[in-house]
Protein backbone atom coordinates (compact mmCIF):
# COMPACT_ATOMS: atom_id res chain seq x y z
CA UNK A 1 0.00 0.00 0.00
CA UNK A 2 1.53 3.42 -0.93
CA UNK A 3 2.65 5.52 2.02
CA UNK A 4 0.89 8.65 0.73
CA UNK A 5 -2.83 7.93 0.92
CA UNK A 6 -4.14 11.47 1.06
CA UNK A 7 -5.69 10.79 4.45
CA UNK A 8 -7.31 13.77 6.15
CA UNK A 9 -9.59 14.28 9.09
CA UNK A 10 -12.81 16.25 8.88
CA UNK A 11 -13.67 19.03 11.34
CA UNK A 12 -15.70 16.54 13.39
CA UNK A 13 -12.60 14.38 13.86
CA UNK A 14 -13.87 11.48 11.76
CA UNK A 15 -12.04 9.63 9.00
CA UNK A 16 -12.61 10.72 5.42
CA UNK A 17 -15.08 8.72 3.35
CA UNK A 18 -12.24 7.63 1.04
CA UNK A 19 -10.20 6.11 3.86
CA UNK A 20 -13.31 4.56 5.46
CA UNK A 21 -14.07 2.82 2.16
CA UNK A 22 -10.51 1.47 2.06
CA UNK A 23 -10.91 0.09 5.58
CA UNK A 24 -14.18 -1.61 4.63
CA UNK A 25 -12.45 -3.15 1.62
CA UNK A 26 -9.73 -4.61 3.86
CA UNK A 27 -12.36 -5.96 6.27
CA UNK A 28 -14.15 -7.73 3.44
CA UNK A 29 -11.00 -9.27 2.00
CA UNK A 30 -9.25 -10.32 5.21
CA UNK A 31 -10.87 -12.51 7.89
CA UNK A 32 -10.82 -11.46 11.51
CA UNK A 33 -7.96 -13.00 13.46
CA UNK A 34 -7.99 -14.70 16.88
CA UNK A 35 -4.95 -16.09 18.68
CA UNK A 36 -5.57 -18.92 21.14
CA UNK A 37 -2.91 -18.82 23.84
CA UNK A 38 -4.05 -21.59 26.16
CA UNK A 39 -3.87 -25.18 24.96
CA UNK A 40 -1.50 -28.01 24.13
CA UNK A 41 -0.35 -29.78 20.98
CA UNK A 42 0.24 -33.47 21.77
CA UNK A 43 2.92 -34.46 19.29
CA UNK A 44 2.41 -38.09 18.27
CA UNK A 45 4.18 -40.22 15.69
CA UNK A 46 2.31 -41.49 12.66
CA UNK A 47 0.98 -38.45 10.79
CA UNK A 48 -0.52 -39.02 7.34
CA UNK A 49 1.06 -37.67 4.17
CA UNK A 50 0.55 -38.03 0.44
CA UNK A 51 -2.39 -38.39 -1.91
CA UNK A 52 -5.63 -40.21 -0.97
CA UNK A 53 -6.06 -43.90 -1.75
CA UNK A 54 -9.56 -45.00 -2.76
CA UNK A 55 -10.80 -48.07 -0.89
CA UNK A 56 -12.80 -50.76 -2.69
CA UNK A 57 -16.58 -50.36 -2.56
CA UNK A 58 -17.86 -51.43 0.85
CA UNK A 59 -19.79 -54.70 1.05
CA UNK A 60 -21.36 -53.65 4.34
CA UNK A 61 -22.82 -50.39 5.61
CA UNK A 62 -23.02 -49.98 9.39
CA UNK A 63 -24.34 -47.21 11.58
CA UNK A 64 -24.11 -46.95 15.37
CA UNK A 65 -27.10 -45.14 16.96
CA UNK A 66 -24.77 -44.61 19.95
CA UNK A 67 -22.89 -42.02 17.85
CA UNK A 68 -25.90 -39.71 18.41
CA UNK A 69 -26.30 -38.91 22.09
CA UNK A 70 -29.85 -39.30 23.32
CA UNK A 71 -31.08 -40.99 20.13
CA UNK A 72 -33.74 -43.69 20.56
CA UNK A 73 -33.95 -45.42 17.16
CA UNK A 74 -37.18 -46.80 15.76
CA UNK A 75 -36.63 -49.25 12.91
CA UNK A 76 -38.43 -48.36 9.67
CA UNK A 77 -37.61 -51.70 7.99
CA UNK A 78 -37.39 -55.27 9.18
CA UNK A 79 -34.45 -57.64 9.02
CA UNK A 80 -34.25 -59.25 5.59
CA UNK A 81 -35.75 -56.27 3.75
CA UNK A 82 -34.08 -55.03 0.58
CA UNK A 83 -33.24 -51.32 0.58
CA UNK A 84 -31.78 -48.89 -1.92
CA UNK A 85 -28.97 -46.46 -1.20
CA UNK A 86 -30.59 -43.45 0.46
CA UNK A 87 -33.60 -45.41 1.75
CA UNK A 88 -34.66 -44.98 5.38
CA UNK A 89 -33.40 -47.55 7.92
CA UNK A 90 -34.69 -46.00 11.14
CA UNK A 91 -35.97 -42.73 12.60
CA UNK A 92 -35.54 -40.90 15.87
CA UNK A 93 -38.35 -41.93 18.23
CA UNK A 94 -38.42 -38.44 19.78
CA UNK A 95 -38.22 -36.67 16.41
CA UNK A 96 -39.83 -38.94 13.79
CA UNK A 97 -39.07 -36.48 10.99
CA UNK A 98 -35.33 -37.16 11.38
CA UNK A 99 -34.38 -40.09 9.14
CA UNK A 100 -31.26 -42.25 9.01
CA UNK A 101 -30.63 -43.78 5.61
CA UNK A 102 -28.54 -46.57 4.14
CA UNK A 103 -25.36 -45.62 2.33
CA UNK A 104 -25.55 -48.64 0.00
CA UNK A 105 -28.15 -50.89 -1.62
CA UNK A 106 -28.51 -54.25 0.05
CA UNK A 107 -30.19 -56.45 2.66
CA UNK A 108 -30.96 -55.21 6.16
CA UNK A 109 -29.54 -57.42 8.91
CA UNK A 110 -30.91 -58.12 12.36
CA UNK A 111 -29.84 -55.16 14.56
CA UNK A 112 -26.99 -55.77 16.99
CA UNK A 113 -28.44 -55.19 20.46
CA UNK A 114 -27.02 -54.62 23.93
CA UNK A 115 -28.51 -54.42 27.41
CA UNK A 116 -32.29 -53.97 27.58
CA UNK A 117 -32.37 -54.69 23.83
CA UNK A 118 -30.84 -51.32 23.07
CA UNK A 119 -29.86 -51.11 19.39
CA UNK A 120 -26.09 -50.72 19.13
CA UNK A 121 -25.59 -51.15 15.40
CA UNK A 122 -27.63 -51.50 12.21
CA UNK A 123 -26.02 -53.29 9.25
CA UNK A 124 -26.84 -53.51 5.55
CA UNK A 125 -25.07 -56.15 3.46
CA UNK A 126 -24.32 -54.82 -0.01
CA UNK A 127 -26.34 -56.11 -2.94
CA UNK A 128 -26.93 -54.14 -6.15
CA UNK A 129 -26.42 -50.47 -6.98
CA UNK A 130 -29.95 -49.00 -6.87
CA UNK A 131 -30.38 -45.65 -5.17
CA UNK A 132 -33.19 -43.31 -4.19
CA UNK A 133 -33.37 -40.10 -6.21
CA UNK A 134 -35.13 -37.04 -4.80
CA UNK A 135 -35.81 -33.58 -6.19
CA UNK A 136 -32.60 -31.66 -6.80
CA UNK A 137 -32.22 -28.13 -5.43
CA UNK A 138 -30.46 -25.12 -6.87
CA UNK A 139 -28.19 -23.50 -4.24
CA UNK A 140 -28.82 -20.06 -5.70
CA UNK A 141 -32.61 -20.20 -5.43
CA UNK A 142 -33.58 -22.79 -2.80
CA UNK A 143 -35.31 -21.35 0.27
CA UNK A 144 -34.89 -22.47 3.86
CA UNK A 145 -38.10 -24.51 3.96
CA UNK A 146 -37.10 -26.58 0.92
CA UNK A 147 -33.55 -27.09 2.24
CA UNK A 148 -34.77 -28.18 5.68
CA UNK A 149 -37.24 -30.64 4.13
CA UNK A 150 -34.59 -32.04 1.76
CA UNK A 151 -32.08 -32.52 4.59
CA UNK A 152 -34.65 -34.34 6.72
CA UNK A 153 -35.92 -36.60 3.93
CA UNK A 154 -32.52 -37.24 2.40
CA UNK A 155 -30.76 -38.36 5.59
CA UNK A 156 -28.51 -35.30 5.91
CA UNK A 157 -29.98 -33.96 9.15
CA UNK A 158 -27.89 -36.27 11.41
CA UNK A 159 -24.77 -34.49 10.11
CA UNK A 160 -25.78 -31.49 12.24
CA UNK A 161 -24.90 -30.97 15.89
CA UNK A 162 -26.35 -28.48 18.34
CA UNK A 163 -24.91 -26.33 21.10
CA UNK A 164 -25.89 -26.26 23.91
CA UNK A 165 -25.95 -29.91 25.05
CA UNK A 166 -23.90 -31.32 22.11
CA UNK A 167 -26.82 -33.28 20.64
CA UNK A 168 -28.50 -33.57 17.26
CA UNK A 169 -30.91 -30.64 16.79
CA UNK A 170 -34.65 -31.24 16.75
CA UNK A 171 -36.38 -31.18 13.36
CA UNK A 172 -38.17 -27.91 14.19
CA UNK A 173 -35.12 -26.25 15.76
CA UNK A 174 -34.07 -22.79 14.54
CA UNK A 175 -30.43 -21.76 14.98
CA UNK A 176 -29.10 -18.34 15.90
CA UNK A 177 -25.91 -19.21 13.94
CA UNK A 178 -24.28 -22.13 12.16
CA UNK A 179 -20.57 -22.68 12.83
CA UNK A 180 -18.18 -24.79 10.76
CA UNK A 181 -14.58 -25.40 11.78
CA UNK A 182 -12.35 -25.37 8.71
CA UNK A 183 -9.49 -27.17 10.43
CA UNK A 184 -8.87 -29.89 12.97
CA UNK A 185 -6.19 -29.24 15.59
CA UNK A 186 -6.40 -32.62 17.35
CA UNK A 187 -3.33 -34.91 17.32
CA UNK A 188 -2.51 -36.36 13.84
CA UNK A 189 -5.66 -34.88 12.27
CA UNK A 190 -5.73 -34.43 8.47
CA UNK A 191 -5.61 -30.90 7.08
CA UNK A 192 -8.47 -29.12 5.32
CA UNK A 193 -6.67 -29.32 1.99
CA UNK A 194 -6.39 -33.10 2.37
CA UNK A 195 -10.05 -33.78 3.06
CA UNK A 196 -11.57 -31.16 0.74
CA UNK A 197 -9.30 -31.53 -2.29
CA UNK A 198 -11.52 -31.53 -5.38
CA UNK A 199 -14.68 -30.75 -3.35
CA UNK A 200 -14.59 -26.97 -2.94
CA UNK A 201 -17.48 -26.40 -5.35
CA UNK A 202 -19.64 -28.81 -3.34
CA UNK A 203 -18.43 -27.20 -0.10
CA UNK A 204 -19.46 -23.73 -1.26
CA UNK A 205 -22.84 -25.06 -2.41
CA UNK A 206 -23.29 -26.59 1.04
CA UNK A 207 -22.56 -23.25 2.69
CA UNK A 208 -25.18 -21.59 0.48
CA UNK A 209 -27.78 -24.19 1.49
CA UNK A 210 -26.95 -23.67 5.17
CA UNK A 211 -27.19 -19.89 4.78
CA UNK A 212 -30.81 -20.30 3.68
CA UNK A 213 -31.59 -21.76 7.12
CA UNK A 214 -30.44 -18.58 8.87
CA UNK A 215 -32.56 -15.48 9.44
CA UNK A 216 -31.81 -11.84 8.67
CA UNK A 217 -29.42 -12.62 5.84
CA UNK A 218 -26.73 -13.98 8.15
CA UNK A 219 -24.01 -16.31 6.89
CA UNK A 220 -22.35 -19.42 8.23
CA UNK A 221 -19.42 -18.69 10.53
CA UNK A 222 -16.33 -20.48 9.18
CA UNK A 223 -13.23 -20.80 11.36
CA UNK A 224 -10.03 -21.22 9.33
CA UNK A 225 -6.43 -21.82 10.31
CA UNK A 226 -4.17 -18.79 10.12
CA UNK A 227 -2.07 -19.00 6.96
CA UNK A 228 -4.18 -21.71 5.29
CA UNK A 229 -5.31 -20.67 1.81
CA UNK A 230 -7.75 -23.55 1.30
CA UNK A 231 -10.76 -21.25 1.80
CA UNK A 232 -9.31 -18.11 0.23
CA UNK A 233 -12.03 -17.91 -2.44
CA UNK A 234 -14.98 -18.65 -0.15
CA UNK A 235 -17.46 -15.77 0.02
CA UNK A 236 -20.47 -17.79 1.21
CA UNK A 237 -19.37 -17.59 4.87
CA UNK A 238 -17.96 -15.11 7.36
CA UNK A 239 -14.38 -16.20 7.97
CA UNK A 240 -12.39 -15.92 11.19
CA UNK A 241 -8.73 -16.98 11.23
CA UNK A 242 -7.48 -18.83 14.31
CA UNK A 243 -3.93 -19.53 15.42
CA UNK A 244 -2.45 -21.24 18.45
CA UNK A 245 -2.37 -24.75 19.93
CA UNK A 246 -5.18 -27.27 20.22
CA UNK A 247 -8.10 -26.76 20.92
CA UNK A 248 -8.02 -23.83 18.46
CA UNK A 249 -9.75 -26.08 15.89
CA UNK A 250 -12.60 -27.05 18.23
CA UNK A 251 -15.83 -25.47 17.09
CA UNK A 252 -16.73 -24.75 20.72
CA UNK A 253 -13.67 -22.53 21.12
CA UNK A 254 -14.51 -20.73 17.88
CA UNK A 255 -18.10 -20.10 19.01
CA UNK A 256 -16.80 -18.78 22.33
CA UNK A 257 -14.44 -16.34 20.61
CA UNK A 258 -16.79 -15.14 17.84
CA UNK A 259 -20.34 -15.20 19.26
CA UNK A 260 -20.72 -16.91 22.66
CA UNK A 261 -23.91 -18.79 23.45
CA UNK A 262 -26.36 -17.32 25.96
CA UNK A 263 -29.17 -19.12 27.74
CA UNK A 264 -32.05 -19.79 25.37
CA UNK A 265 -29.95 -19.56 22.21
CA UNK A 266 -29.29 -22.45 19.81
CA UNK A 267 -26.25 -22.81 17.57
CA UNK A 268 -25.72 -25.56 15.01
CA UNK A 269 -22.37 -26.97 13.98
CA UNK A 270 -21.27 -29.20 11.11
CA UNK A 271 -18.04 -30.79 9.91
CA UNK A 272 -16.45 -29.43 6.75
CA UNK A 273 -16.74 -32.76 4.88
CA UNK A 274 -20.44 -32.94 5.69
CA UNK A 275 -20.94 -29.40 4.35
CA UNK A 276 -19.57 -30.72 1.04
CA UNK A 277 -21.83 -33.78 1.32
CA UNK A 278 -25.02 -31.74 1.62
CA UNK A 279 -23.83 -29.43 -1.15
CA UNK A 280 -23.34 -32.33 -3.52
CA UNK A 281 -26.30 -34.35 -2.25
CA UNK A 282 -28.98 -31.65 -2.37
CA UNK A 283 -27.74 -30.44 -5.75
CA UNK A 284 -27.90 -33.94 -7.26
CA UNK A 285 -30.93 -35.25 -5.37
CA UNK A 286 -29.04 -38.35 -4.17
CA UNK A 287 -27.63 -39.29 -0.79
CA UNK A 288 -23.92 -38.49 -0.53
CA UNK A 289 -21.87 -39.62 2.46
CA UNK A 290 -18.27 -39.35 1.32
CA UNK A 291 -15.59 -39.47 3.95
CA UNK A 292 -11.85 -38.98 3.49
CA UNK A 293 -10.25 -40.70 6.49
CA UNK A 294 -6.72 -40.37 7.82
CA UNK A 295 -5.33 -43.65 9.18
CA UNK A 296 -2.73 -42.50 11.69
CA UNK A 297 -0.63 -43.57 14.65
CA UNK A 298 2.66 -45.32 15.35
CA UNK A 299 1.07 -48.78 15.02
CA UNK A 300 -0.25 -48.16 11.50
CA UNK A 301 0.95 -47.50 8.00
CA UNK A 302 -0.38 -43.93 7.77
CA UNK A 303 -2.60 -43.36 4.74
CA UNK A 304 -5.30 -41.01 3.52
CA UNK A 305 -8.26 -43.19 2.50
CA UNK A 306 -11.22 -42.26 0.33
CA UNK A 307 -14.29 -44.08 1.64
CA UNK A 308 -17.78 -43.26 2.95
CA UNK A 309 -19.81 -42.90 6.12
CA UNK A 310 -20.72 -46.33 7.48
CA UNK A 311 -17.60 -48.12 6.28
CA UNK A 312 -16.37 -50.86 8.61
CA UNK A 313 -13.19 -50.57 10.64
CA UNK A 314 -12.00 -53.80 9.03
CA UNK A 315 -12.22 -52.13 5.62
CA UNK A 316 -10.04 -49.27 6.87
CA UNK A 317 -7.33 -51.08 8.80
CA UNK A 318 -7.04 -54.26 6.66
CA UNK A 319 -3.30 -55.07 6.53
CA UNK A 320 -2.25 -51.54 7.43
CA UNK A 321 -2.25 -51.99 11.22
CA UNK A 322 -0.24 -54.13 13.61
CA UNK A 323 -3.23 -55.37 15.64
CA UNK A 324 -1.46 -57.23 18.45
CA UNK A 325 -1.15 -54.94 21.46
CA UNK A 326 -2.79 -52.05 19.58
CA UNK A 327 -5.80 -49.94 20.41
CA UNK A 328 -7.75 -48.92 17.30
CA UNK A 329 -9.61 -45.66 17.89
CA UNK A 330 -12.27 -44.20 15.65
CA UNK A 331 -11.39 -40.53 15.92
CA UNK A 332 -8.44 -38.95 17.71
CA UNK A 333 -6.67 -40.06 20.89
CA UNK A 334 -8.33 -37.38 23.03
CA UNK A 335 -12.01 -37.86 22.18
CA UNK A 336 -12.24 -40.98 19.98
CA UNK A 337 -14.05 -44.26 20.60
CA UNK A 338 -12.49 -47.71 20.66
CA UNK A 339 -14.01 -49.80 17.88
CA UNK A 340 -13.30 -53.39 16.97
CA UNK A 341 -13.00 -54.70 13.42
CA UNK A 342 -16.72 -55.52 13.41
CA UNK A 343 -17.66 -51.94 14.23
CA UNK A 344 -17.95 -48.98 11.88
CA UNK A 345 -16.18 -45.68 11.54
CA UNK A 346 -17.76 -43.10 13.85
CA UNK A 347 -20.43 -41.13 12.01
CA UNK A 348 -18.69 -37.77 12.48
CA UNK A 349 -15.09 -39.05 12.44
CA UNK A 350 -12.51 -38.35 9.76
CA UNK A 351 -9.61 -40.12 11.43
CA UNK A 352 -8.61 -43.55 12.79
CA UNK A 353 -5.73 -43.65 15.28
CA UNK A 354 -3.72 -46.74 16.22
CA UNK A 355 -1.50 -46.57 19.31
CA UNK A 356 0.04 -49.14 21.70
CA UNK A 357 -2.17 -50.41 24.51
CA UNK A 358 0.44 -49.66 27.17
CA UNK A 359 -0.21 -52.82 29.15
CA UNK A 360 3.42 -53.96 29.24
CA UNK A 361 5.20 -53.69 32.62
CA UNK A 362 7.78 -50.90 32.84
CA UNK A 363 10.86 -51.21 35.02
CA UNK A 364 10.77 -48.13 37.24
CA UNK A 365 14.40 -47.10 36.60
CA UNK A 366 14.65 -47.39 32.81
CA UNK A 367 11.16 -46.53 31.59
CA UNK A 368 9.22 -45.91 34.78
CA UNK A 369 8.92 -42.88 37.05
CA UNK A 370 12.63 -42.91 37.96
CA UNK A 371 13.80 -42.95 34.34
CA UNK A 372 15.04 -39.81 32.56
CA UNK A 373 11.90 -39.75 30.36
CA UNK A 374 13.51 -38.50 27.16
CA UNK A 375 10.93 -40.52 25.20
CA UNK A 376 7.95 -39.29 27.23
CA UNK A 377 5.71 -36.32 26.48
CA UNK A 378 4.81 -34.10 29.41
CA UNK A 379 2.56 -31.07 29.62
CA UNK A 380 4.46 -30.00 32.75
CA UNK A 381 8.15 -30.38 33.58
CA UNK A 382 7.77 -33.87 35.03
CA UNK A 383 9.83 -35.09 32.06
CA UNK A 384 12.30 -33.05 29.98
CA UNK A 385 9.89 -32.52 27.07
CA UNK A 386 10.61 -28.81 27.32
CA UNK A 387 14.30 -29.51 26.58
CA UNK A 388 13.58 -31.55 23.46
CA UNK A 389 13.41 -30.07 19.94
CA UNK A 390 10.03 -28.51 19.15
CA UNK A 391 9.42 -30.94 16.29
CA UNK A 392 10.11 -34.12 18.25
CA UNK A 393 7.30 -36.69 18.01
CA UNK A 394 6.43 -39.29 20.62
CA UNK A 395 5.18 -42.86 20.60
CA UNK A 396 2.64 -42.63 23.43
CA UNK A 397 0.41 -45.43 24.70
CA UNK A 398 -2.89 -45.66 26.59
CA UNK A 399 -1.37 -46.12 30.05
CA UNK A 400 -2.88 -43.71 32.61
CA UNK A 401 0.27 -43.93 34.78
CA UNK A 402 -1.82 -43.83 37.93
CA UNK A 403 -5.32 -44.19 39.30
CA UNK A 404 -8.10 -41.87 40.38
CA UNK A 405 -7.26 -39.76 43.41
CA UNK A 406 -8.45 -36.63 45.27
CA UNK A 407 -9.88 -33.98 42.93
CA UNK A 408 -7.96 -30.83 43.87
CA UNK A 409 -7.50 -27.37 42.37
CA UNK A 410 -4.04 -27.51 40.79
CA UNK A 411 -4.20 -24.88 38.04
CA UNK A 412 -3.38 -27.49 35.37
CA UNK A 413 -6.75 -27.16 33.66
CA UNK A 414 -6.43 -23.38 33.30
CA UNK A 415 -3.25 -23.73 31.24
CA UNK A 416 -4.98 -25.78 28.52
CA UNK A 417 -8.57 -24.48 28.71
CA UNK A 418 -9.02 -21.30 26.62
CA UNK A 419 -12.62 -20.54 27.63
CA UNK A 420 -13.40 -17.68 30.02
CA UNK A 421 -14.82 -20.30 32.37
CA UNK A 422 -13.56 -21.74 35.65
CA UNK A 423 -13.23 -25.42 34.67
CA UNK A 424 -12.71 -27.03 38.09
CA UNK A 425 -15.55 -25.06 39.66
CA UNK A 426 -17.87 -26.03 36.81
CA UNK A 427 -16.95 -29.70 37.16
CA UNK A 428 -17.52 -29.65 40.90
CA UNK A 429 -20.93 -28.03 40.43
CA UNK A 430 -21.74 -30.93 38.07
CA UNK A 431 -20.64 -33.48 40.67
CA UNK A 432 -23.03 -32.05 43.26
CA UNK A 433 -25.84 -31.50 40.72
CA UNK A 434 -26.11 -27.73 41.30
CA UNK A 435 -28.12 -26.60 38.26
CA UNK A 436 -27.96 -22.89 39.08
CA UNK A 437 -24.19 -22.87 39.48
CA UNK A 438 -23.74 -24.90 36.30
CA UNK A 439 -25.68 -22.22 34.42
CA UNK A 440 -23.69 -19.38 35.96
CA UNK A 441 -20.37 -21.12 35.29
CA UNK A 442 -21.04 -21.54 31.56
CA UNK A 443 -22.22 -25.09 30.91
CA UNK A 444 -24.26 -23.94 27.88
CA UNK A 445 -21.03 -23.12 26.03
CA UNK A 446 -19.16 -26.39 26.41
CA UNK A 447 -19.19 -29.98 25.20
CA UNK A 448 -17.17 -32.97 26.43
CA UNK A 449 -14.56 -32.52 23.68
CA UNK A 450 -13.72 -29.05 25.03
CA UNK A 451 -12.48 -30.69 28.24
CA UNK A 452 -10.40 -33.39 26.53
CA UNK A 453 -7.09 -31.67 27.28
CA UNK A 454 -8.16 -31.13 30.88
CA UNK A 455 -8.64 -34.88 31.15
CA UNK A 456 -5.26 -35.49 29.51
CA UNK A 457 -3.29 -33.30 31.96
CA UNK A 458 -5.35 -34.23 35.04
CA UNK A 459 -3.12 -35.57 37.82
CA UNK A 460 -6.27 -36.71 39.65
CA UNK A 461 -7.03 -39.05 36.69
CA UNK A 462 -10.65 -37.90 36.58
CA UNK A 463 -12.95 -38.93 33.70
CA UNK A 464 -13.58 -35.26 32.95
CA UNK A 465 -15.39 -35.71 29.63
CA UNK A 466 -17.84 -38.16 31.20
CA UNK A 467 -18.49 -35.66 33.98
CA UNK A 468 -19.32 -32.92 31.47
CA UNK A 469 -21.62 -35.27 29.56
CA UNK A 470 -23.50 -36.09 32.78
CA UNK A 471 -23.84 -32.41 33.54
CA UNK A 472 -25.28 -31.69 30.11
CA UNK A 473 -27.71 -34.58 30.54
CA UNK A 474 -28.81 -33.07 33.86
CA UNK A 475 -29.56 -29.80 32.10
CA UNK A 476 -31.53 -31.58 29.37
CA UNK A 477 -33.66 -33.38 31.96
CA UNK A 478 -34.19 -30.14 33.88
CA UNK A 479 -35.52 -28.22 30.89
CA UNK A 480 -37.10 -31.02 28.83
Amino acid sequence: MPCCLGIHLSLEGTLSSTFAAQIQHVKRDMPASVKIRKGLDVRLKGAVQGAPHTLPAADRFSIHPTDFHGLVPRMAVKAGAEVKAGEVLFTDKKNPDIKFVSGIAGTVQEPVRGEKRRILRVDVMGKGTESVTRDALNPASADGTAVRSAMLEGGFWPMLRQRPFDVMPAADSTPRDIFVSGFDSTPLAPTASMVLEGRMEAFRAGLTFLNSLLADGRKVQLGVQQGDNTFSGVTEADLTAFSGPHPAGNVGVQIHEVRPINKGEVVWTMGMQDVANIGEGLTSGAYVGQRRVALTGARSQPALLQTSIGTTMANIIQDRVLLEGTRVISGNVLTGTTRGEDGALGYHDQQVTCIPEGDEPQFFITKGWLGPGFDKFSASRAFPTWLMPKGKEYDLNTNNNGEERAFVVSGQYDAVFPFDIYPVQLLKSILVGDIDRMEKLGIYEVAPEDFALCEYVCTSKMAVQDMVRKGLDQMIEEFA
